[in-house]
């Protein structure tokens, strides 16, 4: 466990990490400050981060199973000690850290007798177990126990639904919140005549990531859903009649695009706000641009055709159709 004494600075906002410990492979803690707010502030961003914090990240589940050998999702199979709706709640509980987009198909082949526990899944690239230990199921026979998973990484939570399969998979309730909890507290004080305050954020995850990493992730996906009001002028606003009418604009990528064109003194602080997410691209081109750690359209604009062709998967079609996206005659020399 590391602990810090707390020094605030009443010059210029700042945030620290005063407490951080490891409870087990499963369980992670930290507790952040940031001061000195004025009143009523803290609480207005401890809301705001509390929430992104538990529903915004993503986190890695396994979604589905299948086996040939299930028929039925409380039924039991000769030679293994649990019933299958306990194998798939042991399934349920294993913590997986990845940076996929997209599912992805995992698989267990193990010959009883014997504990298979999460050591023994045939995992694909760029996905790892955070506790190896998990236990899933007890062989008592020499039987072989195979079974496929589908992997998956989202947001929130996904109920399955009731419905039986005829093939042998079934779906698994997944819990991608990789955040177990937040707790934010506020410390008032007075600072000359003024009053300020203390915010502190308290995380706990489940070992897929830091919390530090969970609370850059979400100040990060904050700052994405107020890009477009960045944008926002006086003169998209449309007042019919002094009706009070208001038509607000669509922030599109084209129109944002435009803007930046417009203003060639501001193109690349503009270019620097804009990321691409915003350009809703294929799964495959959005993949090889966030693996080459390109996020933004600067990012993008400063590589050349020469250096997007060495990125893996990428094609000289995903050139052509990224101009297309973007609708700019972009020399990549």
């Amino acid at each position: 466990m590391v602990r810090e004494k707390i020094r605030i600075s009443t010059r210029t906002l700042q945030w620290k990490c005063v407490e951080s410990r490891v409870d087990s492979k499963r369980l992670y803690y930290g507790r952040f400050i940031l001061s000195p707010l004025m009143k009523g502030q803290a609480d207005t961003i401890g809301i705001a981060m509390r929430r992104v914090l538990l529903g915004e990240i993503e986190g890695t589940c396994i979604t589905r199973a299948k086996s040939e050998k299930i028929s039925h999702e409380y039924s039991t199979i000769v030679g293994i000690q649990e019933p299958v709706h306990e194998i798939l709640m042991n399934l349920k509980e294993i913590v997986l850290r990845s940076n996929l987009y997209g599912p992805r198909d995992a698989s267990i082949c193990f010959k009883g007798p014997g504990y298979v526990t999460a050591e023994d899944i045939i995992l694909p690239p760029s996905v790892e177990i955070v506790d190896n230990t998990q236990h899933i199921a007890n062989l008592t026979d020499p039987i072989h126990f195979c079974i496929e998973l589908k992997i998956e990484r989202n947001r929130g939570y996904c109920i399955k639904t009731l419905k039986n399969s005829q093939d042998g998979s079934y779906p698994i309730d997944a819990v991608f919140m990789p955040v177990k909890n937040v707790n934010h507290s506020i410390h008032s004080y007075v600072n000359g005549n003024e009053k300020q305050e203390i915010l502190f954020i308290e995380i706990w995850t489940n070992g897929s990531l830091t919390p530090k990493e969970a609370l850059c992730e979400a100040s990060r996906n904050l700052i994405d859903l107020f890009i477009p009001f960045l944008h926002a002028e006086e003169d998209n606003f449309n007042l019919e009649n002094n009706q009070h009418k208001v038509t607000l604009p669509l922030f599109t990528f084209h129109d944002i695009l435009a803007k930046a064109r417009l203003r060639k003194n501001k193109k690349e602080i503009a270019l620097k706000s804009i990321f691409i997410d915003q350009l809703e691209l294929p799964p495959r081109i959005y993949n090889c641009l966030k693996r080459s750690n390109i996020h933004t359209l600067l990012e993008l604009f400063n590589n050349s055709k020469e250096d997007l062709m060495k990125m893996e998967h990428f094609r000289i079609e995903d050139i052509k159709y990224l101009l297309d996206i973007l609708e700019i005659e972009k020399n990549f020399a």
